[in-house]
């Protein structure tokens, strides 16, 4: 059939009757094209009613019409579909992905392409049909040769026989036979997730209870996938299935005699015969090791995060060791001892090669087990060195008797090495910095470590990789520590106490992006860090940190200095402190939060004072110059997984006499995203245009904000005289006369609330009133302010034509109107075209002016 003229669903349809008439067409998310297997009469009859039961697709595929399409860029795109949508998560993966056109039909094996989807830090919330998209090419480019290489491809008109023959053996029907789904390293998750549906519910287990004593679900799985006829192949296991019931927790009592525990169903095991008679089990051979050595992938996140449940990436394992060799030498694995406290698997420790040397704990009896079994697989650990230990609870007397007898030699302290991967679950959450919830319960504070240094090192205590590093370096004075961890203790200010405390020579570091973590969230870096605990200083003496920085790929980028605020390096929040004086006239506040790139989220401009565990400076015509900058240069570099964790520090004095980049800042934070004020919240001193101007029809409340502007640029606001850094006056000054601009209010936090008074209109009388000679000169916007300032004039006078205008709109209130809102929170876009245009022209304007501000963030010392 000649398909040329076809439209795509036509096509479609073509193709289907020609080549796939024997086969189910179903539809999944949004790929294109989705072919299965029919069930034959026993599979159906055998399926009735049982919901954990997936269409087994074996074909997705990404259709095209006519013949102009690269076929590698359809594939690309379907790449991208899947990958969005995390199709293979949710649905079987099927046998083939295709891509097809007018003319031809490609074929690649799914298990070819799978290892593209497991890329932590690959962006897929992209749209997949933009092929001049970053993602796309970058796609493109990481797919190209896996595509030469592997695909196959078929011409109808010349190969239409062949392409009906591949179909045919490929693509197997035969009706009489119901195939169980395979089980594989690429689904077993995915099957753990219907498991947990359908059979964990009927298992004799109360589940919460079971979780606190250490007891999950993942292993119960584990026993049943790793069986034959009900009965668990791998003994060494902390459960295994004995037709019925599962046992565990085996253990040799006193008397030599073996005891158990075991479990069975509440429902006669039907749930459980029903679901593996539609999965095959036990898993080819070749795929056990793996699927044991990733138990991590089954655990609950919340265990994962207080026990340390995370797999490292080999990349990083394999750099890490590299770093221990750099700094100890070539041979520290024959010069030094090895304790991995916190091993869970043991895969940190894969790549060693003394491991006469090597010593492995964990928390938790069924990590032991894995390992054990892995041993008994080959891998050339001792089982002797494998030993269950609670690292921040236990005595080290519960320590195997050779690694006791180093830990308690001081000579022989100084060859041990503690390398970790240590947990990172925290007593706080976000709920707790929002002011919405309490902290995690029992997380990082029912054990011995957090009550012996709780008070030696403040609220790095809540941490629980901080305890690990804590008591590593009290108690096992002298050695030395190979630790992978956020960048908190090196900067945070939360951190601060801790690094009194923490004594110990920064060696060397490298960091990476966290989402090359498996099931890390979040844009942030990820570091490796080697100290010496045999020193005598503590890491506070250091205000910088040199670190090697390496993409996802391990391609070496650049060396990052990180600052930490102490007694020599303060942070920007110090600064605003000192010049957060306002007490009356309030007209907004701006919340401010800990002063690093990961909290800029909440740093924003409102009405009333907020409920959030942060500080809220109050804003009247004194002190709007400082907040501007405050805001703008927090604002104005936009976070990246590198910066995430940078800190804002208290700057030089230059920032004080450079008057365009005070008029800068101030054009940036009222056009911001972040200026939240609005009308609905109280009078509305925030309009920075008359009514002349944006051709209002009635009279603002307040024309405080257009007035400010006015005053500021012609020189009539001054700084005080009072110095910034010697304990003199910290306020700005307005020489505008109060008792004709400002409320009447003698309170702190009445202005800008319900009911308040608006500010007047004002003008100075004395532009020299209050400063000393040569503090008032008159400001200019430089050209980028003043295409902001501009630009948001259009935007305003657009809104004013609407009939229904509020003319004491804010910037806020403005984009509200255009934009719409769903479940309380503000769409992202709107179907007003002109609308659109304004404001996507007010933002390219207000990135310009953004990256004039960059350059003056770091000239007066905001950033390092």
């Amino acid at each position: 059939m000649d398909y040329l003229k076809l439209r795509e669903e036509p096509l479609k349809s073509a193709v289907r009757e020609d080549y796939f008439g024997s086969y189910k067409y179903t539809q999944i998310g949004n790929i294109d094209f989705v072919i299965a297997k029919r069930e034959s009469e026993k599979g159906q009859r055998f399926l009735e009613g049982v919901e954990s039961y997936e269409v087994k697709s074996i074909l997705w595929a990404e259709a095209k019409q006519g013949t102009s399409h690269d076929i590698y860029e359809s594939f690309v795109q379907l790449i991208l579909t899947i990958g969005k949508e995390k199709t293979f998560e949710k649905c079987l993966p099927p046998k083939y992905i295709g891509a097809f056109d007018a003319e031809k039909f490609a074929f690649i094996e799914y298990h070819k392409i799978q290892e593209v989807f497991y890329q932590n830090d690959f962006n897929w919330n992209v749209t997949p049909s933009n092929h001049e998209s970053k993602e796309f090419k970058q796609l493109h480019e990481l797919c190209k040769n896996l595509l030469d290489e592997n695909s196959i491809l078929f011409k109808y008109k010349s190969q239409g026989e062949e392409l009906k023959e591949f179909i045919k053996l490929n693509f197997k029907t035969d009706k009489d036979i119901f195939e169980k789904i395979s089980v594989t390293k690429n689904n077993f998750t995915f099957v753990f997730q219907k498991w947990s549906d359908a059979v964990k519910p009927t298992i004799e287990v109360e589940w919460e209870k079971a979780k606190k004593a250490g007891i999950i679900s993942a292993d119960f799985f584990l026993a049943d996938l790793l069986s034959s006829e009900n009965e668990s192949l791998k003994d060494s296991l902390y459960v295994v299935l004995k037709k019925t019931k599962y046992e565990l927790a085996k253990k040799i009592d006193e008397l030599g005699f073996e005891t158990f525990k075991s479990v069975g169903f509440n429902d006669k095991q039907k749930a459980h015969k029903e679901f593996w008679a539609i999965y095959e089990r036990p898993p080819k051979e070749e795929y056990w090791d793996y699927i044991i050595e990733r138990r991590d992938l089954l655990v609950p996140q919340d265990i994962r995060e207080r026990k340390g449940s995370f797999f490292t990436p080999r990349i990083w394992v394999e750099k890490s060791q590299a770093y221990l060799a750099d700094v100890l030498g070539e041979t520290w694995q024959d010069d030094y001892y090895i304790w991995d406290c916190c091993s869970g698997t043991g895969n940190l420790l894969n790549g060693l090669t003394n491991y006469r040397k090597v010593w492995a704990s964990t928390l938790d009896k069924q990590d032991v087990d894995v390992m054990k079994d892995r041993i008994h697989n080959g891998w050339p650990m001792f089982e002797n060195h494998v030993f269950q230990f609670d690292f921040l609870n236990d005595s080290f007397d519960k320590c195997p008797e050779e690694l006791r007898a180093i830990l308690n030699d001081e000579n022989e302290r100084k060859k041990l090495v503690i390398y970790i991967n240590p947990p990172y679950a925290e007593a706080t959450t976000a709920r707790t910095v929002t002011g919405t919830g309490a902290n995690k319960s029992g997380v990082a504070t029912e054990n011995k470590t957090y009550e012996k240094f709780k008070e030696v090192i403040g609220k790095a205590s809540n941490e629980i990789f901080a305890q690990f590093l804590i008591r590593a370096s009290a108690e096992i004075q002298c050695c030395k520590l190979g630790q992978f961890a956020k960048l908190k203790a090196l900067c945070a200010s939360n951190f601060a106490q801790f690094r009194e405390a923490f004594k110990a020579k920064f060696e060397k570091a490298f960091i990476v992006p966290a989402k090359t973590f498996d099931n890390v969230k979040g844009e942030f870096p990820i570091g490796f860090f080697v100290w010496d605990t045999g020193y005598e200083k503590s890491m506070s003496d250091n205000n910088s940190f040199d670190v090697d920085v390496f993409d996802s790929d391990g391609k070496f980028l650049s060396v990052k200095k990180i600052y930490s605020e102490n007694t020599k390096t303060l942070s920007i929040n110090r600064w605003m402190k000192k010049l957060d004086t306002a007490t009356e006239n309030i007209i907004g506040y701006m919340e401010n939060p800990t002063p690093d790139f990961q909290n800029n989220k909440f740093l924003c401009i409102i009405n009333n004072e907020g409920t959030r565990h942060n500080n809220y400076s109050a804003i009247n015509a004194d002190t709007i110059l400082v907040n501007a900058i405050y805001f703008s240069v927090r604002h104005c570099i936009l976070p990246t997984w590198l910066n995430d964790r940078d800190q804002f520090l208290f700057p030089n004095d230059g920032w004080q006499s450079d008057r365009e980049f005070q008029a800068d800042c101030l054009a940036f934070a009222l056009f911001h995203g972040q200026n939240r004020i609005s009308c609905a919240q109280g009078v509305n001193n925030w309009i920075p245009f008359t009514e002349e101007q944006v051709g209002s029809k009635k009279a603002f409340k307040s024309n405080f904000m257009s007035s400010f502007i006015a005053d500021f640029l012609a020189g009539k606001v001054c700084l005080s005289s009072g110095g910034l850094f010697d304990g003199g006056v910290t306020s700005l000054r307005s020489v505008l006369r109060k008792e004709s601009i400002y409320l009447r209010s003698n309170e702190r936090g009445q202005c800008g609330g319900l009911g308040a008074e608006p500010l007047g209109e004002g003008v100075a009388e004395d532009a020299a009133s209050g400063c000393s000679e040569g503090e008032t000169s008159p400001a200019k916007f430089s050209p980028q302010a003043q295409a902001v300032y501009d630009a948001g004039l259009e935007l305003w006078k657009y809104y004013h034509e609407q009939k229904n205008a509020n003319p004491d709109a804010a910037f806020y209130d403005i984009r509200k109107y255009f934009q719409g809102e769903k479940n309380g929170r503000m769409n992202n876009a709107s179907d007003d075209e002109r609308y659109t245009e304004l404001i996507d022209d007010l933002r390219a304007k207000q990135k310009a002016l953004a990256k004039k501000i960059e350059a003056n963030v770091y000239k007066y010392g905001f950033l390092k």
